[in-house]
């Protein structure tokens, strides 16, 4: 393997790991009930 295929290779898995993350964000904010939940939870930290 070479070394441009080596960095095609880890940008396509950062990039997959960026959509997989902000997939989960979006999934997230379909339920409300948890986002309150974390809210708070972040709030008790202060």
């Amino acid at each position: 393997m070479t070394s441009a295929h080596r960095h095609r290779l880890l940008q396509a898995a950062g990039f997959a790991l960026v959509l997989a993350v902000l997939g989960g964000v979006f999934l997230m904010y379909t339920r409300p009930a948890f986002m309150v939940t974390m809210i708070d939870q972040l709030w008790a930290c202060f």
